[in-house]
């Protein structure tokens, strides 16, 4: 296998344009577990590592823009990831332990796709895009449409994502973040993720996801049309959650049977919901 380091994001795309069974190892917490379990077999390797423009956290002229690069433990420190983009870090922070956050990359992870993991049901609630690159050119693909099935997503060959846009957050929005797995820094059995606004305790915008519960995040229009106009004890939380959990496929896993995770979505979105509301107060 041959393995490459490239410099810049010039050569590590030509790099993938010349070889379409080769993956780029970003942090390496996910791939070098699945090739040790022979789950893929790469041609080559093309390490990010010595690109810095794929690091860091960025302020733009409409929000901020995450490097693919940015490692876990930098996003969950984040102090501008505030309101309806404070869900992102509060995903990260759930993200395995200190030493998988250290090395992990949100590049990475999103990547590899899997419906369970924190990242992916967090940036659907904040409505993200993700921009991919080739030799080609670049595009930003809105993140609903980047998750397409289990560890499937919108990249061609030849492409890689390069960041993640996130618009500013409105004044007054806040976030929540929720996960049960079997154990501390296990992926999720179920997560939900909610990122939306209350004046006095009434919610005026809603955005929610569910982790864990199909082949992709979660999302249901009806839900969140639901919730707008809701307060604590409404009981449109309840039929939002019933929403939900027609919206997701789940499967019977070593992490729980489906309908074990259609109970947890039921019991966690008022709990999401309530959390979010007192974060507003």
């Amino acid at each position: 296998m041959q393995y490459y380091r490239p410099s810049t994001l010039e050569q590590a795309l030509a790099l993938l344009a010349e070889d379409p069974d080769a993956r780029c190892i970003a942090g390496g917490a996910t791939l070098v577990a699945m090739m040790n379990a022979d789950l893929v077999q790469p041609s080559a390797l093309v390490s990010l590592k010595g690109i810095s423009e794929l690091q860091g956290i960025r302020a733009t002229s409409d929000g901020l823009t995450i490097g693919a690069m940015t490692r876990h433990e930098v996003v969950s420190k984040e102090v501008r990831l505030t309101g309806r983009l404070e869900v992102v870090r509060m995903a990260a922070g759930n993200i395995g332990h200190p030493p998988i956050r250290s090395v992990g990359t949100i590049g990475g992870s999103i990547s590899h796709a899997d419906p369970a993991a924190d990242y992916p049901t967090a940036l659907v609630a904040a409505e993200a895009q993700i921009e991919i690159m080739s030799q080609n050119g670049r595009r930003l693909v809105p993140v609903h449409e980047f998750f397409i099935s289990y560890y499937t997503t919108a990249l061609e060959p030849g492409e890689m994502v390069t960041a993640i846009h996130l618009a500013a957050p409105p004044s007054g929005s806040v976030s929540a973040y929720c996960k049960v797995g079997r154990t501390e820094g296990d992926f999720a059995t179920v997560s939900v993720a909610f990122s939306g606004a209350f004046v006095d305790g009434q919610c005026t915008a809603a955005s929610v996801a569910i982790g864990g519960c199909g082949e992709a995040p979660i999302r249901s229009p009806e839900a969140n049309a639901l919730l707008i106009g809701a307060f604590v004890d409404s009981d449109c939380v309840a039929q939002a959650a019933e929403a939900l959990v027609n919206a997701c496929d789940p499967l019977d896993d070593v992490r729980g049977s489906a309908d074990y995770r259609r109970l947890l979505v039921r019991r966690l979105l008022p709990r999401v919901f309530s959390q979010a509301s007192q974060n507003a107060a």
